[in-house]
């Protein structure tokens, strides 16, 4: 248990690390400019620069804030992101397999919806009029896609008849048992799980949730408040947000926290959408391309190739909500909730529907 979560620890410092430098390359690259060079070659080290200023930096509080709930809301921030990684599994071996509680997603959900609670304490606190528009931003936001979120997830959980991750993402495996579908075509005279590779992946198997993981992808973006539904930071008119008043290393756990949900995120779209920690390739007649990109499962060579796959596959994903951030303009309020409430809800309601009349025709 403690060696998973020190993996966790580990796996969301290194990814602000790389994210911090990419996001920096790849705005860079969409802007026409060379971004970060001075620091170390290609500008590789200055991620560790602004990390030893921010160390240095003075840890100031205002006067009039409410100290200890004002201490208190960065790490109730980042232990609700950092909580929800105790049931992500990373791959198949022992070490990286999280929680194997059967409720694991509602688990999940329950964990990341404290997130709102610490970010309202952050501004409230802070005795800061943009501080608090920027949390009650945020709660308003994350309340309503945790809506068209929920129901993107609840299509899988009815597809799957699980709430186990572990257990949805050994349906995508090339060690499947019993019938299987591919392309919503039941077969019984053959086992398509034997074949493996992108062929058993949820979004292959059952096309349709392709265009739930549309729903699924919009509605993480914005519980990570990433743009364009970044308006609880809006530089432009609250100069940051609800972390305003926040700075040192209390600013950077708050920094750890978007990159962290970042990474939380795009691991369960691809766990519920993309095939986990499974191979692309297929088994093709003699050529058991699946078996050996994957590995045994449960032994060390098997587990570093799973969690290698899912963190390419969760990667390509982050890449996206960056490319998303440097393209699209911010939302307004207005805008925002009618995406949320009359677009992406109704949406998520008929996939449930046909993920319901889906599972009986089964």
């Amino acid at each position: 248990m403690w060696i998973a979560l020190l993996i966790c620890l580990v796996l969301i410092t290194l990814n602000v690390v790389v994210g911090v430098y990419v996001e920096r390359k790849l705005s860079a690259f969409m802007q026409d400019r060379l971004g970060p060079m001075e620091v170390g070659k290609w500008g590789l080290l200055q991620v560790f620069a602004d990390l030893l200023k921010l160390l240095q930096k003075e840890d100031i509080v205002p006067y009039a804030a409410q100290k200890k709930l004002f201490l208190a809301a960065p790490w109730i921030i980042f232990l609700s992101i950092f909580g929800a990684f105790s049931v992500i599994p990373l791959s198949s071996g022992v070490w990286l397999q999280g929680s194997q509680t059967e409720m694991g997603l509602m688990l999940l959900m329950g964990i990341i919806s404290l997130d709102t609670l610490g970010i309202l304490l952050a501004g409230w606190t802070s005795n800061n009029k943009y501080s608090l528009l920027g949390a009650i931003r945020s709660a308003a936001q994350l309340v309503s896609y945790e809506i068209p979120l929920g129901l993107s997830i609840l299509s899988v959980v009815i597809l799957s008849s699980s709430l186990n991750l572990q257990e949805i993402a050994g349906q995508q495996g090339i060690f499947a048992e019993g019938e299987q579908y591919l392309f919503g075509i039941k077969y019984t005279g053959i086992e398509v799980g034997s074949i493996g590779g992108i062929l058993t992946w949820n979004v292959v198997r059952m096309p349709f949730l392709f265009l739930l993981f549309i729903v699924f992808f919009i509605a993480s973006l914005a519980e990570a408040n990433r743009a364009p539904f970044d308006i609880p930071e809006a530089e432009s008119e609250l100069v940051g947000g609800f972390h305003t008043e926040y700075s040192g290393m209390r600013w950077a756990l708050l920094f750890l926290s978007e990159y962290g949900i970042m990474l939380l995120v795009s691991i369960l779209g691809v766990i519920l959408f993309w095939g986990a920690w499974y191979s692309p390739f297929p088994n093709v007649g003699s050529l058991t391309l699946a078996d050996w990109t994957n590995g045994t499962p449960g032994t060390v060579f098997g587990t570093a190739l799973g969690f290698f796959w899912l963190m390419l596959k969760s990667y390509i994903l982050i890449a996206l909500q960056m490319w998303i951030r440097w393209t699209l303009p911010r939302l307004r309020v207005d805008q925002l909730m009618y995406l949320s409430w009359k677009v992406l809800t109704p949406i998520a309601l008929f996939f449930v529907a046909i993920s319901s009349v889906w599972s009986l025709l089964k």
